[in-house]
């Protein structure tokens, strides 16, 4: 029998893996890698990346992981809050005074001038919110932050704008994969809080590229993970969990004392087949949004307008967000290497539009407007491949708040890890994953302790 079978190969299962790799393991991967939705790939100096890309910074739960894992992440030097819209390229000053930058009417200028004092005071509001508190559980910070303006959708927040209004504000809030009229309120402010605000949140890359860290992870623990294992259910013994999942054309059953289901909760509400009814019913309420994304590597050899830029939001396009994937490696370089790498990232409604179109389509459609943006830019492309994430993210809805605390409770011996249990994203994923280890350490040790006092008594 095993220790612990942990379901799911992505940052929370391997986070959760990582802190138990002292005990007799298991971690089960249905796809042919780790990583999940994280995911990139070397090429030379750069690397390539189709989703998470950004980690959080010192005490966190993530510092915690790379230190020990022995992985480097430098904060990122570029600029966060560039923006392309209606022609204009605008890489520098202050947001506020993007309105009157950008070629729109007055009425929305004047319609993002309210809102946006409206979203900068909200702002204000939820980074004393989110803030941690001295020796505060992040489970205490996180149904705060839950509860922040979490009766109400973005859109009601702000209230209906122009198109214009509406389409500047929209890049930054549909990142979560939910559009402004589906997330809270307090999640689209906590999305101006993590761009306005970058030396907070999320603000790390990961030297080598994500996929460093959940790669060097699963090297580590060997033939303790194992791929292209996919489960089919988990259920309870008197004493023990029963995982069954097929391999190589093979059914296999494992059993062990206890289990981690670090997977999207539709599959986590599938396979656990005897999970606490009232947790059932929460998992069935958390909703995701889809996304695409799609990896350029460019051979320029001068200096570009993108340089020093990271994140350079774009209205109206196929895609929300374009990131510019080598900007640390740039901004490493005494001189100016040939070359670039970047991400389209696609979420929501933009997501939904392009999911079922074919690579090449969806590659043209995003060389179109990257070449509206940077004149010419297809000419350096060397290389470009799409990702397709059906289940991108789970976004915080109106209401979501109320379920937090079923969710974040054991399910007799199964535990749940994953991003969608929290609102930061990478940093959700390792301190959930570290907390079901915990909690397992925990019982274990207890355990292990009452076996060795039989012993000594017989």
């Amino acid at each position: 029998m095993k220790d612990v079978i942990i379901i799911g190969g992505g940052l929370a299962g391997l986070s959760a893996a990582w802190r138990l790799k002292h005990y007799d393991i298991l971690l089960l991967e249905s796809d042919d890698r780790v990583g999940g939705r994280i995911r990139s790939e070397r090429r030379g100096n750069y690397w390539l990346n189709w989703g998470g890309h950004v980690y959080a910074g010192s005490n966190s739960a993530t510092d915690e992981l790379l230190k020990s894992v022995g992985i480097d992440a430098l904060p990122v030097p570029g600029i966060l809050s560039a923006m392309s819209m209606n022609g204009k390229l605008l890489l520098d000053g202050r947001v506020e005074t993007y309105p009157f930058r950008v070629p729109m009417s007055w009425k929305s200028r004047f319609a993002i001038m309210r809102a946006g004092a409206k979203v900068r005071a909200a702002v204000y509001k939820y980074s004393k919110v989110v803030q941690r508190r001295p020796r505060e559980d992040f489970r205490i910070q996180q149904q705060r932050v839950f509860d922040f303006l979490n009766d109400r959708t973005f859109t009601e927040f702000v209230g209906e704008l122009p198109m214009d209004a509406d389409a500047l504000f929209r890049p930054t809030v549909s990142r979560s994969t939910g559009d402004p009229e589906q997330i809270s309120a307090g999640s689209g402010v906590g999305y101006f809080h993590m761009i306005w605000n970058k030396s907070e949140g999320l603000s790390r890359n990961i030297i080598g590229g994500p996929s460093t860290l959940t790669s060097t992870i699963a090297a580590k623990l060997g033939e303790q993970v194992q791929l292209s294992a996919k489960v089919k259910e988990v259920f309870h013994k008197e004493k023990s969990v029963v995982v069954r999942y097929s391999q190589n054309g093979a059914v296999h059953e494992e059993e062990a004392r206890y289990a981690i289901l670090a997977t999207p909760a539709p599959i986590t509400r599938k396979i656990a087949v005897d999970i606490d009814p009232q947790m059932g019913k929460a998992l069935d309420q958390i909703v995701y949004g889809p996304h695409v994304s799609a990896a350029f590597l460019t051979n320029e050899t001068n200096p570009q307008v993108w340089d020093n830029v990271y994140a350079l939001a774009t209205p109206k396009r196929s895609f929300d967000v374009l990131i510019h994937s080598s900007n640390l490696v740039h901004s490493f370089q005494a001189e100016r290497q040939p070359g670039s790498s970047f991400m389209t990232f696609s979420p929501a409604q933009r997501g939904r539009d392009l999911i079922d179109k074919s690579d090449s389509d969806i590659i043209q459609t995003y060389l179109k407007d990257l070449n509206e943006l940077f004149p010419g830019f297809s000419s350096h492309v060397v290389e470009a491949e799409v990702s397709r994430w059906p289940l991108g993210s789970a976004y915080v809805f109106p209401g979501r708040a109320k379920l937090q605390s079923t969710l974040t409770q054991p399910s007799g011996r199964l535990f749940l890890a994953g991003d969608y249990l929290g609102t930061l994203y990478t940093e959700t994923a390792v301190q959930t994953g570290f907390t079901a280890a915990q909690n397992i350490n925990s019982l274990l040790g207890t355990e292990n302790l009452k076996i060795q006092k039989k012993k000594f008594a017989i």
